[in-house]
C-alpha cells in the first residue's frame, strides 16, 4: 500500500481541494511514482493526513476510477488501475543551450502592448487598471448553466466538429438582429465575422488594409493598435486629438487608412459628435479613405451615447469591430468584425490560416447567454455598479484637488492630467500601498525631433507638459467603498 505519507497537497495551486487531491494523484501516475496494481490509503486516512474532510477525498477517488486512474474493489479500496495512462518509456532530458542566433533569424523585436498589466492585480486592494472583471457583478451561475446546455448531446454537432471557417449561426444572427442595431447598425451575416476579441479584429483590419500605406491613428491612442501597426510596414501619422476626438483636418493628406474610436476615444473617452463624425465620412469619401471603427465600450453604459459611426456610413467605408471582453469578461476573448461582404470574406480566409475560427464552445456558450436574457440583466447590473463607482470616484478627486479640468468619464475609466507630474513615478510610489494605476505615456506616440502639437482641450496635447503628466483610472473591479480611500492614497 502507498502510505498516506507519499502525498504532498500544493496549498497554493488553485482549484478546489477535491481538484487538487485528483491532480495530486494523476500526477503521481503520470510520472511513474505510483504504479498500477498499488492500492492507495484509505479515505478516512489520506484525508487525515491531508486535513481536508473524506467526503472530498472519496469524492477525488470517485472521478479517478470514472477516468481509469483507479479501480475500486469492495472491501478492498481504491487501487491504480492495470490500464492507467502508463509514464513515458524515455527519461525527459533537459534541452542543451541553443546554437542558433535568434536576433539574425527573428529580426527587430517586435513592441509589446505598452501598457503595464500585473498578473497579481486582483491582489490589490485599490486596483484601478483599467479592463478587469469584477466577479461580484457577473452571472456565474448561469454561464455555468449556458456551458451545460451547449456540452449536450442535442448540440454536440456545434460546438465539437472543425468548423474550418464559419461561426455560430446562433451567436452570428443574435448579434445581426440585437447587438448591432442597438449602434444603429443593420448588417447580414456575411457582413459579419467573429474573432478573439477586438484586438485581433483590429489585427485581421491591419493585416488587409494596411502594408505599405499611411494610416492615420489618434493620439493618444490605443498602444496594442500602435504594436500591430507597427508589423505590418506602413506609415502611421499620429493625429492630436481634442475635446471631441479625432478631427477630420488633422488627418494628413496621402493617409488611406485611419483607425479611429469615436464613442469612446481611447484613452480620453471623450465621444465624437455626430457633426464630426459626418465630416469625417465625408473626408474619406473625398480622399479615398478606409476608416476602421473600434467600439470597444460598446455595451458598457455610457449617458447620451451617439450611433456608431458606422451607423452613419453610406458608402461602405467603415470597418467596425466591436467586443464582449469588457460587457461579459476579458478573459471570453469574443469580439466580432462588421463591414461589406468582401472585406469580411477575405478577413474570414485570413482568419482561417492563423486560427480558423473561436472555439465553437465559447461561442455557442455565449449565444446561449445572450439569447436567454442573461447578458441584458447583466449590463443593467453593471450599469447600476459603474454609475455608484463614478459618481464616487469624481466626488474622491473632487475633495483631494487632482481634478483641474472638467472631468472626462464614460464606460469605465476617468482620463486625468496631473501637471507637472511624474503618473510613472506616482504609480511606482503608491504600488507599495495595494494601489494600481496606469500611467498615461503609453497612450502617446513617440514624436521624433518634431515640435510636439499644442495642448488641447482635453488635456491630451502635449506642447507645455510631458506624457507622463497623464493618468487612467477605471473602476471595474474596485468597489465603491475603497475608491475614496484608494485616491487619497494617490497624495504624497
Amino acid at each position: 500500500m502507498i502510505p498516506p505519507e507519499s502525498f504532498l497537497l500544493d496549498r497554493s495551486a488553485p482549484g478546489t481541494l477535491q481538484a487538487r487531491i485528483r491532480q495530486m494523484i494523476a500526477g503521481g501516475i503520470l510520472s511513474g511514482r505510483f504504479r498500477p496494481g498499488e492500492r492507495l490509503p484509505s479515505s478516512r486516512a489520506l484525508a487525515r493526513h491531508l486535513g481536508v474532510s473524506r467526503i472530498t477525498v472519496t469524492l477525488a477517488y470517485t472521478e479517478l476510477v470514472a477516468d481509469d486512474y483507479l479501480t475500486a474493489q469492495p472491501r478492498a479500496g481504491f487501487s491504480v488501475s492495470r490500464t492507467a495512462p502508463e509514464p513515458p518509456a524515455f527519461a525527459p532530458r533537459a534541452p542543451g543551450l541553443s546554437t542558433v542566433d535568434w536576433a539574425a533569424r527573428l529580426g527587430p523585436a517586435l513592441p509589446g502592448l505598452g501598457l503595464d498589466k500585473p498578473a497579481d492585480w486582483a491582489a490589490y486592494r485599490y486596483n484601478f487598471i483599467y479592463g478587469q472583471p469584477d466577479p461580484t457583478l457577473f452571472d456565474s451561475a448561469n454561464w455555468r448553466l449556458c456551458a451545460l446546455q451547449a456540452l449536450g448531446r442535442k448540440e454536440w454537432s456545434a460546438v465539437a466538429p472543425d468548423a474550418y471557417d464559419q461561426d455560430d449561426p446562433l451567436l452570428v444572427d443574435f448579434i445581426a438582429r440585437q447587438i448591432l442595431p442597438r449602434r444603429g447598425i443593420l448588417a447580414a451575416p456575411d457582413e459579419i465575422l467573429l474573432t478573439l476579441g477586438a484586438q485581433n479584429a483590429l489585427w485581421l483590419a491591419a493585416r488587409l488594409l494596411t502594408p505599405g500605406r499611411q494610416v492615420a491613428m489618434e493620439d493618444p491612442g490605443y498602444p496594442a493598435l500602435r504594436a500591430i501597426l507597427a508589423q505590418t510596414g506602413c506609415a502611421v501619422a499620429p493625429v492630436p486629438v481634442d475635446a471631441q476626438g479625432l478631427p477630420p483636418e488633422g488627418i494628413p493628406a496621402g493617409v488611406t487608412v485611419a483607425f479611429v474610436t469615436p464613442s469612446h476615444q481611447c484613452p480620453t473617452t471623450v465621444t465624437m459628435p455626430v457633426a464630426r463624425r459626418e465630416a469625417l465620412l465625408d473626408l474619406a469619401l473625398a480622399r479615398d479613405m478606409v476608416l476602421v471603427e473600434d467600439d470597444y465600450e460598446t455595451e458598457l453604459p455610457a449617458p447620451g451615447l451617439s450611433p456608431a459611426l458606422k451607423a452613419l456610413d453610406r458608402g461602405g467605408r467603415v470597418i467596425y469591430a466591436g467586443s464582449f471582453s469588457k460587457s461579459i469578461f476579458p478573459g471570453l476573448r469574443l469580439g466580432y468584425l462588421v463591414g461589406p461582404a468582401p472585406f469580411i470574406a477575405q478577413a474570414r480566409a485570413l482568419r482561417a490560416t492563423v486560427l480558423r475560427h473561436p472555439p465553437g464552445l465559447i461561442q455557442r456558450t455565449a449565444a446561449h447567454f445572450l439569447t436567454l436574457g442573461h447578458y441584458d440583466a447583466l449590463l443593467r447590473r453593471t450599469a447600476r455598479a459603474y454609475a455608484e463607482r463614478r459618481a464616487a470616484m469624481l466626488a474622491a478627486l473632487s475633495d483631494t484637488g487632482l481634478l483641474t479640468s472638467p472631468p472626462l468619464a464614460s464606460g469605465s475609466s476617468l482620463w486625468l492630467h496631473l501637471p507637472g507630474q511624474d503618473t510613472g513615478a506616482l504609480a511606482a510610489r503608491v504600488r507599495a500601498s495595494g494601489v494600481l494605476i496606469e500611467p498615461g505615456g503609453a497612450f502617446f506616440a513617440p514624436w521624433r525631433g518634431e515640435s510636439r502639437p499644442t495642448e488641447s482641450a482635453t488635456g491630451a496635447g502635449r506642447a507645455s507638459d510631458s506624457p507622463a503628466a497623464h493618468l487612467r483610472l477605471a473602476w471595474s473591479s474596485i468597489p465603491a467603498s475603497r475608491i475614496v480611500e484608494g485616491i487619497g492614497l494617490l497624495l504624497p
